[in-house]
């Protein structure tokens, strides 16, 4: 499966309030997805000195999942194909490896 497929499949399940309107409430889902997976691994190094168990790491990839989806959906509602968002990151990530910038601040290294 692809970006492309994903982004479409998982439309089918996005319902929320003004779907197809409203950028607001996955970008919400979004943020508090990924702040479950840090719940995840913080408790992964309190509880258990950092050594992730295939148990801990099955349930972060799950976590992750739902990052994806919400990614997704907030690619969806600002009309972004989500093949094009990993394309350019991956473009400007090589860039500024290319360029000796891949340390340091700012967005347009």
């Amino acid at each position: 499966m692809d970006f492309k497929e994903y982004q479409i499949k998982s439309r089918q399940t996005a319902i929320y309030p003004g779907a197809d309107q409203n950028f607001i409430y996955p970008t919400l889902g979004l943020v508090g997805e990924a702040g479950e997976v840090a719940e995840k691994i913080k408790k992964v190094l309190r509880d258990a000195g950092g050594i992730i168990s295939e148990e801990s790491r099955m349930e972060i990839g799950k976590e992750l999942g739902d990052v994806l989806w919400y990614v997704a959906q907030v690619a969806t509602e600002l009309h972004l194909d989500l093949d094009d968002v990993a394309q350019n990151n991956l473009d400007k990530l090589f860039s500024r490896q290319d360029r000796g910038q891949l340390h340091g601040n700012g967005d347009n290294r």
